[in-house]
C-alpha cells in the first residue's frame, strides 16, 4: 500500500506545482535596486498549490486503486498532456513558455506511444515466430482426448451446486482445464455473488473438479477456503493483491486458477514486458498467489512449478498467434495488401485458443489459421504453442490437400443436425489414422453433450459420430475404409494376411451399409463394411476365413480383403 501512496504523492505534487500559476508579489521596499525596487521571485500562491495538490493526489491514488494499472511513470502520459496544456493555458510570460515546453514535450511522447504499433510490427512478428512442420503425430487410438466441452462441463456444475454450502452466497467462476494427478479435469472456482456477500462471507469455500475426458463422470466439489479471490473487493480483490505486491510489472491475460497435487489452490497471472512504448506484450513468467493466505511468489518461465499447466495465459497465446498471422510483411501489409496473412481462428474456447493435451500430458493451446478474404473456409495452417514455455509450432498440413478450417466443421454439424438444431462446440484437429480431422463434440440448445463428430478435413465428405469419442473413431475408421482416407492405402500400417475361424461375430447397421466386428481364434480383432465386402453379412462364428488387414496396433484392425470358405 505504500507504494501507491508515495507514487501519488509525487504525481499530485509534481501536477500541482504545473498547473498552479506562479505569482509576483508588490516590491520589496526594504530592497530597491537602481530603478528604486526590486520584485520578489516568482513562486505559486499557497493555498491554491495545497488545494491542487490534496486533489491531484486524491484523484492519483483513487485512479491506480480502482483500475490496477502498473504505476510505471510511463503510464502517466496522457495525464502529462492534459496537466501541461492547462498549465501553460493558465499562466503568462515565461513561465507560460516553459510550460509550453513542457505541453509539447509531453505530446510528442504522446505520438510516440499512440503510434508505436506502426513501427513494432516487424518487433512482434519475430518474437512470435513459430517453428514450422508439416504434420502432427498419428493419435492413438488408445488414448482419450480431453474432449469434454467447457459448456456442458459448466452446466453439470451448475446443477451440482447444492454441494456448497450457504448456496446463495456464490456463484461460479471461470472454468478452466488442468491436469491433477494424471487426470485431466476441470475446475472452476466458487465465487461471491455480490459486494454484501462478501462483506458477510469473506472467504470463498472452495472450487469444483470435473473429468474433462470422461462425459458421464459428476463434478466434484473440492472444500478448500479461498479468501483472494477475483470476485473478492478492496485488498482481498486478487489483481489488486497482485498489483499491490508488484506495482511496476506488465500483466497480461486473466487471473487462473490451477491447483497442485494435494487440490491446494493457487492462482496465476501471467507478466512480461511491452514490446516498445507501452505497446505489445512478450511473456517473461508468472506471479502465483496461495489463495487463502495471500503469499505471493514469482517465476520465471524456466523455473514454474511442475503443477503450473497454464503458466503463459491464453489471451497472451491468442495475442502472439494474431502478431504471427498479421505482420508477416509489417503492419501496412495487413491493413491493405495483405500478402501471406494468416487469420488465427475465434472458435477456441479460453481467448479463442483450446487447450488439448499431448500423449506425455504436457498442454498446449491450439488455433488453425484460414484466409483473410471472406467467403473462404480453406484452413491455411494451425499452431500448437506449450501452456508453459510459450514456444509454438505452426503446421502447414499436407501441402499436397487442402484442409477444411474448424469454421467449416462446424456448418458441416450445423447441416447435419439442422432439424435437431444442434450446434458443434471446441473443434480440434487430430491426425487420425493418418487423416488429419476435426474431432468435435456436439450439444443441443440447451448445453447438453449428445455425441461426438469427426470430419476429414481433406476429404469433408468422410465423417462419423459416436456417443462417446471411441465409438465415434470406431465409425469413422469404418467411413475412412470406403472413402479415400489414408487409413485405406497411404497409412505407415503394414499389410499383413491371415486365416483362422470366427469365435464371435458383431453386426452394427450404418446409413446403407453393415459394420462387422468379428473375432478370431487367434485371440485378434477385426472390422470391414459391407460396402468393401458385401458378402461379410452373412459371416457367422465358425467360418473360415482368409484376409488382408493393415496392421495399426489398433483393438479392431481394419480389413481391406476377406474371403470366407463356401462362399466364394
Amino acid at each position: 500500500m505504500g507504494s501507491i501512496f508515495l507514487f501519488s504523492l509525487i504525481v499530485g505534487i509534481v501536477s500541482a506545482l504545473i498547473l498552479t500559476p506562479m505569482n509576483s508579489s508588490v516590491p520589496d521596499q526594504k530592497s530597491k535596486g537602481k530603478h528604486g525596487k526590486q520584485a520578489k521571485p516568482l513562486k505559486p500562491e499557497r493555498p491554491g498549490l495545497i488545494a491542487v495538490m490534496v486533489i491531484g493526489i486524491a484523484a492519483v491514488f483513487i485512479f491506480y486503486y480502482l483500475t490496477n494499472l502498473d504505476r510505471n511513470f510511463s503510464s502517466l502520459w496522457p495525464l502529462a498532456i492534459v496537466i501541461t496544456a492547462l498549465g501553460a493555458f493558465f499562466s503568462s510570460g515565461l513561465e507560460q513558455k516553459i510550460k509550453g515546453l513542457l505541453f509539447v514535450f509531453s505530446l510528442v511522447l504522446g505520438v510516440y506511444f499512440l503510434t508505436a504499433f506502426l513501427f513494432n510490427a516487424n518487433e512482434k512478428f519475430e518474437l512470435a515466430k513459430m517453428t514450422e512442420k508439416v504434420e502432427i503425430k498419428t493419435f492413438d487410438e488408445k488414448e482419450t482426448p480431453a474432449s469434454v466441452p467447457p459448456q456442458f462441463a459448466r452446466n453439470k456444475m451448475k446443477k451440482a451446486f447444492g454441494q456448497v454450502p450457504n448456496t446463495s452466497y456464490y456463484e461460479l467462476g471461470h472454468l478452466q482445464i488442468q491436469k491433477v494427478n494424471g487426470e485431466y479435469v476441470y475446475i472452476a472456482p466458487v465465487e461471491f455473488s455480490g459486494f454484501f456477500r462478501w462483506w458477510k462471507g469473506d472467504h470463498t469455500p472452495g472450487y469444483f473438479s470435473l473429468s474433462a475426458t470422461d462425459s458421464s463422470a459428476n463434478p466434484k466439489f473440492i472444500k478448500e477456503e479461498m479468501s483472494y479471490t477475483p470476485s473478492s473487493f478492496f485488498h482481498q480483490n486478487i489483481e489488486r493483491h497482485i498489483r499491490m505486491q508488484y506495482p511496476k510489472k506488465i500483466f497480461y491475460g486473466d487471473v487462473q486458477l490451477e491447483v497442485n497435487e494435494e487440490g491446494k489452490p493457487y492462482y496465476i497471472q501471467s507478466y512480461g514486458k511491452f514490446v516498445s512504448a507501452r505497446n505489445g506484450f512478450d511473456v517473461d513468467g508468472i506471479v502465483m498467489v496461495d489463495a487463502k493466505t495471500g503469499e505471493t511468489m514469482e517465476y520465471s518461465l524456466a523455473k514454474i512449478p511442475e503443477f503450473i499447466d497454464g503458466a503463459v495465459a491464453p489471451e497472451v497465446v491468442s495475442l502472439q498467434n494474431s502478431y504471427f498471422g498479421n505482420y508477416v510483411h509489417g503492419y501496412w501489409n495487413s491493413i491493405f495488401g495483405k500478402s501471406d496473412v494468416k487469420m488465427p481462428s475465434d472458435e477456441g474456447t479460453e481467448a479463442n485458443v483450446s487447450p488439448i493435451f499431448d500423449e506425455n500430458g504436457v498442454m498446449y493451446y491450439f488455433t488453425d489459421f484460414t484466409s483473410p478474404k471472406e467467403g473462404v473456409d480453406s484452413m491455411l495452417g494451425y499452431s500448437i504453442t506449450n501452456s508453459r514455455t510459450g514456444k509454438a509450432t505452426y503446421y502447414t498440413g499436407n501441402p499436397e490437400e487442402s484442409y477444411m478450417d474448424s469454421q467449416g466443421a462446424l456448418q458441416i454439424i450445423e447441416k447435419k443436425f439442422i432439424e435437431k438444431k444442434w450446434r458443434g462446440k471446441m473443434p480440434i484437429l487430430y491426425n487420425f489414422y493418418g487423416e488429419a480431422s476435426w474431432l468435435t463434440p456436439v450439444l443441443d440448445s440447451n448445453g447438453f453433450l449428445q455425441n461426438y463428430f469427426i470430419v476429414s478435413a481433406a476429404n469433408p465428405e468422410i465423417s462419423a459420430y459416436g456417443v462417446t469419442p471411441n465409438e465415434a473413431l470406431k465409425q469413422y475408421k469404418t467411413a475412412l475404409q470406403r472413402g479415400r482416407g489414408t487409413v485405406d492405402g497411404s497409412s505407415k500400417a503394414e499389410e499383413k494376411q491371415m486365416e483362422g475361424t470366427v469365435l464371435r461375430v458383431y453386426k452394427e447397421k450404418s446409413g446403407d451399409f453393415t459394420i462387422v466386428s468379428f473375432l478370431l481364434d487367434n485371440k485378434q480383432n477385426f472390422i470391414i463394411t459391407s460396402e468393401k465386402a458385401p458378402l461379410i453379412i452373412y459371416l457367422k462364428e465358425g467360418d473360415q476365413v482368409n484376409l488382408k488387414y493393415l496392421d495399426t496396433g489398433d483393438d479392431f484392425l481394419p480389413v481391406k480383403d476377406i474371403s470366407i470358405k463356401g462362399l466364394q
